[in-house]
């Protein structure tokens, strides 16, 4: 079993990335500045963004975090996100989510300017990904190409399972491995809450990509042996032994799982900072595009 290594691999592309930012500081070009618009006060939230404010920092960007208190307006975050529309100083930026429920996600997500999306969520970005063409693609999904890549996972006419099927990673997923890319050309099935036979179609896929939220749902007895499993999910489990008082999880049941794995991503530390690092990457291109 190999493990994928998102944290190392994460800072690895950190550093790739360091580099281009001080040959573009050596050329005279501005450094690239991402910003993020956080509203309230949800606790993982709040660690994401921190996380994300230091990985700038490492990279070499400018790095802005627009703070609002949870009960800021849908009119007043529209107001600071055409604020950032329209600064040239900002090269990318993202809007955490969740964000409160008196706010419209889908109508916040639609205000952000396509060519400053770098969580690659909008419609136009969206519609790019998927006619293949140049675009910011999903930081999650962008991560977990990334991590198959380095590791030299073969997808090519692999049958894939994608349990979920979220616009943020299962949808996109499921679009990017089946086309024709390096990290591609996979026959992809999606499966959901809906999904009758899912231990049957886990059972013949050569990777499965977990994101349906539901802790350590996939179990031994649902996979083949030299699986590759991906493991999106993160929750927090009530954990007594554990000084917090919790430990974190994914959808897989590691322990069991990974007995059968020819490679699987940790939970911390597997796809969360590949997440990261592709954030910055697509603003590194936000910032090219805009040169």
């Amino acid at each position: 079993m190999i493990l994928l290594d998102g944290k190392t691999t994460s800072n690895q592309i950190k550093e790739e990335i360091a580099i281009e930012v001080l040959q573009l500081k050596k050329d005279g070009i501005r450094v690239p500045h991402l910003a993020a618009i956080l509203v309230g006060s949800d606790g993982a939230s709040m660690t994401y963004v921190t996380a994300k404010v230091k990985a700038c920092s490492k990279a070499g960007f400018e790095s802005t975090l627009v703070d609002l208190p949870e009960n800021t307006t849908e009119e007043q975050l529209l107001k600071e996100i055409e604020t950032l529309n329209t600064n040239p100083e900002i090269d990318g930026f993202i809007v955490q989510l969740p964000l409160p429920k008196h706010i419209d996600e889908q109508k916040v997500l639609m205000a952000v300017n396509p060519d400053k999306d770098v969580d690659g969520f909008h419609p136009i970005n969206v519609g790019k990904m998927t006619l293949d063409l140049p675009s910011f693609l999903p930081a999650t999904p962008f991560g977990i190409l990334e991590l198959l890549e380095r590791y030299n996972v073969e997808t090519s006419g692999k049958h894939v399972v994608v349990i979920g099927r979220s616009h943020i990673v299962g949808r996109p997923m499921s679009i990017l491995l089946s086309q024709k890319r390096t990290t591609g050309n996979a026959t992809v099935t999606v499966a959901h809450s809906r999904t009758q036979n899912l231990k049957e179609l886990t059972l013949q896929a050569d990777i499965i990509v977990a994101a349906l939220g539901i802790p350590e749902f996939l179990t031994a007895d649902m996979v083949k042996e030299e699986v590759t499993i991906i493991d999106v999910g993160i929750t927090r489990l009530k954990d007594d032994t554990k000084k917090n008082g919790y430990r974190l999880a994914g959808d897989v049941h590691f322990d069991s799982v990974s007995k059968k794995a020819a490679f699987i991503t940790p939970v911390p530390g597997g796809v969360g900072p590949m997440t990261i690092a592709m954030l910055l990457k697509n603003t590194l291109l936000a910032a090219k595009n805009r040169s």
